[in-house]
């Protein structure tokens, strides 16, 4: 890449784009665990028992509270220690976490607080006649939630989703403090070996950019074909 538009960054480019491939696999990952931990909280704060919906408010209240690259420092660095300190009293070894696996579970807790509010939100959205039609017909809570609740409340869910996701992409340049060679933390290594900061801060932005416009494209899509028959949020705002 840089090799060919500039001789200040001969080779540099690759590990950009390799940068780039971690922090969308990061992104994808912690996306995809906090819509699980999301959609158990979600049911959790609506169905669930008390000690369950108290469980859950504590959930998202902490995590949202809490500046998310403080609690990025506290799951990475706190939660790897704990987990080798349980292994050691049990007897075991203690183990070296993959920076990639560290990085989607910490994400992906802090994902999961923001994902239980949006499908929360989406649930309370669905006409509350759907529901009792399917109590009524005697459908279990995971068949109703599979034929019933999932696809009705996703058109509700998706703006707030897409936006979970954009900013997934983004806080994945957090773990550049802890030291995962994700795009932030080469493009700063790059432009330190290079002194071309200029160059490699306005190129890791316009990927950034791209990733966020080839997003929005999809997403649009992905909204048109769930809202079919129904009109656009855009519009309707």
């Amino acid at each position: 890449m840089f090799d060919l538009l500039s001789p200040v960054a001969p080779g540099w480019g690759a590990n950009l784009l390799r940068g780039l491939v971690r922090s969308l696999q990061i992104a994808l990952g912690a996306f995809g665990m906090g819509l699980m931990i999301g959609t158990l909280g979600a049911y959790g704060k609506l169905y669930g028992g008390p000690i369950v919906r108290d469980l859950a408010a504590i959930y998202t209240t902490l995590v949202r509270a809490i500046p998310e690259l403080v609690m990025i420092l506290l799951l990475y660095y706190a939660g790897t220690d704990l987990i080798n300190r349980i292994l050691e009293g049990m007897g075991y070894q203690r183990v070296d976490i993959s920076g990639l696996v560290a990085g989607i579970v910490v994400l992906g807790f802090v994902q999961g607080a923001y994902a239980t509010e949006v499908l929360r939100g989406a649930i309370k959205a669905i006409p509350q006649g759907e529901i009792e039609a399917a109590r009524a017909y005697g459908m279990s809570p995971v068949l109703m939630m599979r034929r019933i609740t999932l696809p009705a409340m996703l058109p509700h869910a998706l703006p707030g989703l897409a936006n979970l996701w954009l900013i997934s992409t983004k806080d994945t340049a957090l773990l550049a403090v802890v030291g995962f060679s994700e795009l932030t933390l080469e493009t700063r290594q790059a432009a330190g070996a290079t002194k071309a900061y200029m160059t490699f801060y306005l190129a890791a932005g316009a990927l950034y950019l791209f990733v966020t416009l080839f997003s929005n494209v999809i997403l649009e899509w992905v909204e048109k074909r769930a809202r079919r028959g129904m009109p656009s949020v855009r519009e309707a705002h």
